[in-house]
Protein backbone atom coordinates (compact mmCIF):
# COMPACT_ATOMS: atom_id res chain seq x y z
CA UNK A 1 0.00 0.00 0.00
CA UNK A 2 2.86 2.43 0.83
CA UNK A 3 4.31 1.66 -2.40
CA UNK A 4 1.03 2.15 -4.31
CA UNK A 5 0.58 5.38 -2.62
CA UNK A 6 4.25 6.47 -3.42
CA UNK A 7 3.67 5.66 -6.85
CA UNK A 8 0.59 7.75 -7.04
CA UNK A 9 2.24 10.90 -5.51
CA UNK A 10 5.75 10.64 -7.48
CA UNK A 11 4.93 9.24 -10.57
CA UNK A 12 1.22 9.73 -11.51
CA UNK A 13 1.26 13.25 -9.90
CA UNK A 14 -2.04 12.28 -7.86
CA UNK A 15 -3.11 14.62 -5.48
CA UNK A 16 -1.59 14.59 -2.08
CA UNK A 17 -5.22 13.70 -0.30
CA UNK A 18 -6.66 11.88 -2.77
CA UNK A 19 -3.46 9.36 -2.69
CA UNK A 20 -3.59 9.07 0.72
CA UNK A 21 -7.61 8.82 1.43
CA UNK A 22 -7.14 5.69 -1.66
CA UNK A 23 -4.19 4.38 0.55
CA UNK A 24 -6.47 4.50 3.93
CA UNK A 25 -8.97 2.56 2.02
CA UNK A 26 -7.30 0.26 0.94
CA UNK A 27 -5.79 -0.58 4.70
CA UNK A 28 -9.71 0.35 5.81
CA UNK A 29 -10.38 -3.21 3.97
CA UNK A 30 -7.50 -5.68 5.04
CA UNK A 31 -7.66 -6.55 8.47
CA UNK A 32 -4.02 -7.25 8.54
CA UNK A 33 -3.47 -3.62 7.01
CA UNK A 34 -5.97 -1.52 8.82
CA UNK A 35 -3.61 -1.26 12.41
CA UNK A 36 -1.90 0.58 9.99
CA UNK A 37 -3.93 3.59 8.98
CA UNK A 38 -1.87 5.92 11.31
CA UNK A 39 2.06 4.99 9.97
CA UNK A 40 0.40 4.84 6.53
CA UNK A 41 -0.98 8.16 6.60
CA UNK A 42 1.87 10.13 8.23
CA UNK A 43 4.70 8.52 5.92
CA UNK A 44 2.58 9.10 2.56
CA UNK A 45 2.13 12.98 3.55
CA UNK A 46 6.01 12.77 4.43
CA UNK A 47 6.26 11.28 0.75
CA UNK A 48 3.92 14.10 0.07
CA UNK A 49 6.54 16.82 1.31
CA UNK A 50 9.82 15.42 0.68
CA UNK A 51 9.60 12.63 -2.16
CA UNK A 52 10.48 15.14 -4.89
CA UNK A 53 13.69 15.88 -3.49
CA UNK A 54 14.80 12.27 -2.72
CA UNK A 55 13.30 10.80 -6.32
CA UNK A 56 15.36 13.46 -8.33
CA UNK A 57 18.75 12.03 -6.12
CA UNK A 58 18.02 8.15 -7.20
CA UNK A 59 20.28 6.35 -9.61
CA UNK A 60 17.23 5.54 -11.58
CA UNK A 61 18.91 3.86 -14.57
CA UNK A 62 21.46 1.92 -12.13
CA UNK A 63 17.92 1.05 -10.13
CA UNK A 64 15.73 -0.08 -12.88
CA UNK A 65 17.79 -2.36 -14.16
CA UNK A 66 18.52 -5.66 -12.01
CA UNK A 67 21.58 -7.06 -10.84
CA UNK A 68 21.83 -9.59 -13.20
CA UNK A 69 21.91 -7.40 -16.27
CA UNK A 70 23.83 -4.77 -15.28
CA UNK A 71 26.79 -6.78 -14.55
CA UNK A 72 26.20 -8.25 -17.96
CA UNK A 73 26.11 -5.01 -20.27
CA UNK A 74 28.65 -3.36 -18.19
CA UNK A 75 30.93 -6.19 -19.14
CA UNK A 76 30.33 -5.83 -23.01
CA UNK A 77 29.60 -2.64 -23.55
CA UNK A 78 30.94 -0.40 -20.55
CA UNK A 79 29.81 1.38 -18.37
CA UNK A 80 28.57 4.28 -19.94
CA UNK A 81 26.69 2.55 -22.66
CA UNK A 82 25.38 0.60 -20.21
CA UNK A 83 23.72 3.00 -18.45
CA UNK A 84 22.24 4.64 -21.64
CA UNK A 85 21.09 1.74 -22.15
CA UNK A 86 18.99 1.65 -19.17
CA UNK A 87 17.98 5.09 -20.26
CA UNK A 88 16.53 4.08 -23.14
CA UNK A 89 14.39 1.60 -21.51
CA UNK A 90 12.49 4.05 -19.16
CA UNK A 91 10.90 5.83 -22.41
CA UNK A 92 7.69 3.55 -24.12
CA UNK A 93 8.59 2.91 -27.21
CA UNK A 94 7.10 4.01 -30.40
CA UNK A 95 5.37 2.21 -33.03
CA UNK A 96 7.22 1.53 -35.96
CA UNK A 97 4.84 0.37 -39.07
CA UNK A 98 6.93 -1.06 -42.84
CA UNK A 99 4.80 -0.27 -45.80
CA UNK A 100 3.62 -2.93 -48.16
CA UNK A 101 5.74 -1.29 -51.26
CA UNK A 102 6.49 2.93 -51.33
CA UNK A 103 3.22 4.02 -53.10
CA UNK A 104 0.96 2.35 -50.09
CA UNK A 105 -1.63 4.46 -48.09
CA UNK A 106 -0.11 5.49 -44.44
CA UNK A 107 -0.99 7.32 -41.59
CA UNK A 108 0.42 10.29 -40.19
CA UNK A 109 4.28 9.48 -39.72
CA UNK A 110 7.98 9.91 -40.45
CA UNK A 111 9.90 7.59 -42.62
CA UNK A 112 13.26 5.88 -40.79
CA UNK A 113 14.44 3.84 -43.84
CA UNK A 114 13.92 2.21 -46.79
CA UNK A 115 9.96 1.16 -46.68
CA UNK A 116 10.12 1.59 -42.13
CA UNK A 117 8.15 4.75 -40.45
CA UNK A 118 7.54 5.47 -37.35
CA UNK A 119 4.19 6.42 -36.61
CA UNK A 120 3.59 10.49 -35.25
CA UNK A 121 0.16 10.12 -33.43
CA UNK A 122 -1.23 7.31 -31.08
CA UNK A 123 -4.73 5.50 -31.54
CA UNK A 124 -5.69 2.34 -32.35
CA UNK A 125 -3.78 0.26 -35.15
CA UNK A 126 -7.09 -1.27 -36.64
CA UNK A 127 -8.39 2.03 -37.20
CA UNK A 128 -5.51 3.82 -39.21
CA UNK A 129 -5.17 4.83 -42.87
CA UNK A 130 -4.21 1.54 -44.84
CA UNK A 131 -4.12 -0.68 -42.35
CA UNK A 132 -7.74 -2.28 -43.25
CA UNK A 133 -6.44 -2.19 -47.09
CA UNK A 134 -3.49 -4.19 -46.00
CA UNK A 135 -1.13 -1.43 -46.98
CA UNK A 136 1.25 -1.79 -44.03
CA UNK A 137 1.69 -3.77 -40.86
CA UNK A 138 3.50 -2.95 -37.12
CA UNK A 139 6.94 -3.76 -37.18
CA UNK A 140 10.05 -2.48 -34.92
CA UNK A 141 12.28 -0.39 -36.92
CA UNK A 142 15.50 -2.83 -35.96
CA UNK A 143 13.34 -5.71 -36.36
CA UNK A 144 12.96 -4.96 -40.26
CA UNK A 145 16.85 -5.50 -40.86
CA UNK A 146 17.58 -8.88 -40.54
CA UNK A 147 15.26 -10.03 -43.75
CA UNK A 148 17.00 -6.82 -45.41
CA UNK A 149 20.33 -8.65 -45.09
CA UNK A 150 19.11 -11.85 -46.85
CA UNK A 151 19.70 -9.37 -50.15
CA UNK A 152 17.42 -9.54 -53.55
CA UNK A 153 15.29 -12.59 -52.96
CA UNK A 154 12.49 -11.78 -55.57
CA UNK A 155 12.01 -14.88 -57.44
CA UNK A 156 13.81 -17.03 -55.06
CA UNK A 157 12.79 -20.05 -52.04
CA UNK A 158 13.58 -18.52 -48.58
CA UNK A 159 12.46 -20.44 -45.46
CA UNK A 160 11.92 -17.92 -42.56
CA UNK A 161 12.05 -20.67 -38.90
CA UNK A 162 10.64 -19.22 -36.11
CA UNK A 163 8.21 -17.27 -37.76
CA UNK A 164 5.46 -15.25 -35.54
CA UNK A 165 4.72 -13.17 -35.61
CA UNK A 166 4.95 -12.55 -39.51
CA UNK A 167 6.45 -9.38 -39.96
CA UNK A 168 9.69 -10.98 -41.86
CA UNK A 169 7.41 -13.46 -43.72
CA UNK A 170 5.44 -9.91 -44.77
CA UNK A 171 8.68 -8.02 -45.44
CA UNK A 172 9.98 -11.32 -47.99
CA UNK A 173 6.76 -11.88 -49.56
CA UNK A 174 6.16 -8.10 -50.15
CA UNK A 175 9.86 -7.89 -52.09
CA UNK A 176 9.04 -11.30 -54.38
CA UNK A 177 10.46 -14.18 -52.80
CA UNK A 178 8.66 -17.73 -52.33
CA UNK A 179 8.46 -18.24 -48.53
CA UNK A 180 8.21 -20.72 -46.34
CA UNK A 181 7.20 -19.65 -42.96
CA UNK A 182 7.79 -22.49 -40.03
CA UNK A 183 6.41 -21.51 -36.76
CA UNK A 184 5.52 -24.32 -33.97
CA UNK A 185 3.05 -22.68 -32.52
CA UNK A 186 -0.55 -23.11 -33.62
CA UNK A 187 -2.10 -20.00 -32.27
CA UNK A 188 1.19 -17.86 -33.96
CA UNK A 189 1.06 -19.37 -36.94
CA UNK A 190 -2.96 -18.72 -37.57
CA UNK A 191 -1.81 -14.58 -37.10
CA UNK A 192 0.65 -15.31 -39.41
CA UNK A 193 -1.79 -16.59 -42.23
CA UNK A 194 -4.26 -13.66 -40.68
CA UNK A 195 -1.81 -11.30 -41.71
CA UNK A 196 -1.13 -12.62 -44.13
CA UNK A 197 -4.81 -12.37 -45.48
CA UNK A 198 -5.01 -9.08 -44.41
CA UNK A 199 -2.04 -7.82 -46.62
CA UNK A 200 -2.72 -9.72 -49.74
CA UNK A 201 0.00 -11.56 -49.57
CA UNK A 202 1.15 -14.78 -50.30
CA UNK A 203 3.48 -17.43 -48.03
CA UNK A 204 3.52 -21.22 -47.02
CA UNK A 205 3.26 -21.72 -43.19
CA UNK A 206 4.02 -24.96 -41.95
CA UNK A 207 3.73 -25.63 -38.38
CA UNK A 208 6.27 -27.28 -37.05
CA UNK A 209 9.50 -27.62 -34.80
CA UNK A 210 12.13 -25.50 -36.74
CA UNK A 211 14.48 -28.43 -35.33
CA UNK A 212 12.40 -31.17 -37.16
CA UNK A 213 11.61 -29.29 -40.52
CA UNK A 214 13.36 -30.90 -43.92
CA UNK A 215 13.68 -29.24 -47.40
CA UNK A 216 16.69 -26.69 -48.76
CA UNK A 217 16.10 -23.00 -50.20
CA UNK A 218 18.64 -20.41 -51.16
CA UNK A 219 18.10 -17.99 -48.56
CA UNK A 220 17.06 -19.03 -44.76
CA UNK A 221 16.46 -16.48 -41.99
CA UNK A 222 16.20 -17.30 -38.21
CA UNK A 223 14.81 -15.60 -36.07
CA UNK A 224 15.69 -17.34 -32.98
CA UNK A 225 14.35 -17.62 -29.75
CA UNK A 226 15.34 -15.45 -26.58
CA UNK A 227 15.60 -13.89 -24.02
CA UNK A 228 14.02 -10.94 -25.57
CA UNK A 229 16.40 -8.41 -23.47
CA UNK A 230 16.16 -5.82 -26.82
CA UNK A 231 12.69 -5.04 -26.44
CA UNK A 232 12.91 -4.13 -22.74
CA UNK A 233 11.09 -0.71 -23.44
CA UNK A 234 8.12 -2.90 -24.67
CA UNK A 235 7.69 -5.21 -21.63
CA UNK A 236 9.34 -3.12 -18.78
CA UNK A 237 8.59 -6.36 -16.81
CA UNK A 238 10.80 -8.94 -18.36
CA UNK A 239 14.33 -7.95 -16.21
CA UNK A 240 12.20 -8.65 -13.00
CA UNK A 241 10.72 -12.29 -14.69
CA UNK A 242 13.86 -13.78 -16.18
CA UNK A 243 17.40 -14.30 -15.04
CA UNK A 244 20.41 -15.27 -16.09
CA UNK A 245 19.67 -19.20 -16.07
CA UNK A 246 17.13 -18.20 -19.05
CA UNK A 247 19.93 -16.42 -21.29
CA UNK A 248 21.73 -19.82 -20.99
CA UNK A 249 18.53 -22.12 -21.76
CA UNK A 250 17.33 -19.77 -24.61
CA UNK A 251 21.41 -19.94 -25.99
CA UNK A 252 21.01 -23.95 -26.21
CA UNK A 253 17.31 -23.81 -28.11
CA UNK A 254 18.69 -21.42 -30.03
CA UNK A 255 21.74 -23.29 -31.35
CA UNK A 256 20.00 -26.56 -32.26
CA UNK A 257 17.70 -24.09 -34.71
CA UNK A 258 21.03 -22.60 -36.10
CA UNK A 259 22.29 -26.18 -36.37
CA UNK A 260 19.29 -27.14 -38.05
CA UNK A 261 18.64 -24.05 -40.33
CA UNK A 262 22.07 -24.38 -41.57
CA UNK A 263 21.20 -27.66 -42.82
CA UNK A 264 18.64 -26.03 -45.22
CA UNK A 265 21.02 -23.53 -47.00
CA UNK A 266 21.80 -25.27 -50.28
CA UNK A 267 25.12 -24.78 -52.00
CA UNK A 268 26.11 -21.00 -52.07
CA UNK A 269 23.28 -19.89 -50.40
CA UNK A 270 23.22 -17.16 -47.67
CA UNK A 271 21.92 -17.90 -43.74
CA UNK A 272 21.05 -14.30 -41.48
CA UNK A 273 20.55 -15.96 -37.89
CA UNK A 274 18.81 -13.08 -35.46
CA UNK A 275 17.88 -12.39 -31.87
CA UNK A 276 16.18 -9.68 -30.14
CA UNK A 277 18.46 -9.78 -27.51
CA UNK A 278 21.48 -7.61 -25.67
CA UNK A 279 23.19 -11.00 -24.54
CA UNK A 280 26.24 -12.13 -26.22
CA UNK A 281 26.03 -15.56 -25.30
CA UNK A 282 22.38 -15.14 -27.69
CA UNK A 283 24.09 -13.37 -30.42
CA UNK A 284 27.84 -12.89 -31.04
CA UNK A 285 29.01 -16.13 -29.22
CA UNK A 286 26.57 -18.95 -31.00
CA UNK A 287 28.03 -17.81 -34.05
CA UNK A 288 31.40 -17.70 -33.00
CA UNK A 289 30.48 -21.79 -31.70
CA UNK A 290 28.79 -22.65 -35.45
CA UNK A 291 31.62 -20.87 -37.41
CA UNK A 292 34.75 -22.90 -35.04
CA UNK A 293 32.81 -26.57 -36.21
CA UNK A 294 31.49 -25.53 -39.66
CA UNK A 295 33.93 -24.80 -42.06
CA UNK A 296 31.70 -24.87 -45.14
CA UNK A 297 29.94 -21.39 -43.80
CA UNK A 298 31.66 -18.24 -44.05
CA UNK A 299 30.69 -14.64 -42.44
CA UNK A 300 29.47 -12.47 -45.09
CA UNK A 301 30.02 -8.80 -43.00
CA UNK A 302 27.43 -6.30 -43.09
CA UNK A 303 28.67 -2.84 -44.52
CA UNK A 304 27.03 0.80 -44.02
CA UNK A 305 25.46 0.35 -47.37
CA UNK A 306 23.29 -2.62 -45.96
CA UNK A 307 21.96 -1.04 -43.18
CA UNK A 308 21.07 2.55 -44.93
CA UNK A 309 24.30 4.24 -43.87
CA UNK A 310 24.08 3.76 -40.18
CA UNK A 311 28.08 2.08 -39.70
CA UNK A 312 27.51 2.21 -36.10
CA UNK A 313 25.03 -0.85 -36.02
CA UNK A 314 27.60 -2.69 -37.56
CA UNK A 315 30.47 -4.37 -35.10
CA UNK A 316 33.95 -5.07 -35.42
CA UNK A 317 33.12 -8.47 -36.82
CA UNK A 318 30.94 -7.44 -39.21
CA UNK A 319 27.70 -8.31 -37.71
CA UNK A 320 24.60 -6.45 -37.22
CA UNK A 321 23.59 -5.03 -33.48
CA UNK A 322 21.43 -2.44 -32.69
CA UNK A 323 21.20 -1.01 -29.07
CA UNK A 324 17.57 0.99 -27.88
CA UNK A 325 19.06 4.26 -28.03
CA UNK A 326 19.59 3.87 -31.71
CA UNK A 327 17.78 6.49 -33.51
CA UNK A 328 16.09 9.63 -32.22
CA UNK A 329 12.96 7.91 -29.90
CA UNK A 330 14.61 4.57 -29.64
CA UNK A 331 14.11 0.83 -31.09
CA UNK A 332 14.57 -2.68 -30.58
CA UNK A 333 18.10 -4.08 -29.68
CA UNK A 334 18.62 -6.34 -31.63
CA UNK A 335 21.76 -8.78 -33.37
CA UNK A 336 22.04 -10.70 -36.81
CA UNK A 337 24.97 -12.09 -38.46
CA UNK A 338 24.75 -13.14 -42.10
CA UNK A 339 26.91 -16.28 -43.24
CA UNK A 340 27.45 -17.81 -46.75
CA UNK A 341 28.03 -21.82 -47.77
CA UNK A 342 30.14 -22.62 -50.21
CA UNK A 343 29.63 -26.46 -50.86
Amino acid sequence: ILLLGACELLILKVAPHAAVDAANELAAKDSKAVHFKPLINAVLRKVAREGEAVLSGLDRERLSTPDWLWSRWTAQYGAGTARVIARAHQQAAPVDIVLKWPEAKFPPSESLFGNVRRLSESGRIDELPGFAEGDWWVHDAAATLPALLLGDVAGHSVIDLCAAPGGKTLQLAARGAKVTAVEIDAARAERIRENLARTKLTAAIVQADARDFEGSAPFVLIDAPCTATGTIRRHPDLPWIKGAADVTVSAAAAYEILESGARLVAPGGTLVFAVCSLEREEGEEQIAAFLSTHPEFSRAPITADDVFGHADWITPDGDLRTLPFHLPGGMDGFYAARLKRRT
